[in-house]
């Protein structure tokens, strides 16, 4: 899928969320500027969420709440650290992972242990600042929800 703007990339999202379930883990992959945060702003918007949803580089995690909560995290930080996933389990992202979504940002590679079923997001920028969206499904029903949107 190709998307054009930033406007388009959180109707993807909002989208995207119509699909999403409590205890689902939603890992978002792409270089920086590549629109993993436009995303999760959509996939909040489309769970109801409360609050602006911005970056959590900084503060590596932020709980959101609402009717469905989104856990927003970003792995970014971490992986420069000797044991990054020492540094994940810190975060105890598990302990609301039954009651809401978690959306990792530059968590391949290294959350993929909190959920045997996950839904891997591959953003690419290309040149014309177009961005190619491509959706990983792992274990689960995740190809049978994907073909609903």
């Amino acid at each position: 899928m190709k998307l054009t703007t930033v406007e388009e990339t959180q109707a993807f999202g909002r989208r995207l969320a119509a699909v999403l379930r409590p205890g689902d883990l939603v890992l978002l992959t792409g270089p920086l500027g590549a629109g993993k945060t436009a995303l999760a702003q959509g996939i909040g918007a489309g769970l109801g969420v409360q609050g602006p949803i911005t970056s959590p580089t900084f503060v590596i995690a932020r709980v959101h709440r609402g009717p469905v909560p989104m856990v927003h995290a970003d792995a970014y930080r971490l992986g420069d650290r000797p044991d990054p996933r020492a540094e994940i389990d810190d975060l105890d992202l598990d302990a609301s992972a039954d009651e809401a979504v978690t959306v990792v940002e530059w968590g391949a590679g290294l959350v993929e242990q909190l959920n045997d079923e996950y839904l891997l997001v591959r953003i690419d920028r290309l040149d014309d600042d177009t961005r190619v969206i491509e959706l990983v499904p792992h274990g689960g029903d995740w190809a049978r929800r994907l073909e609903r949107m």
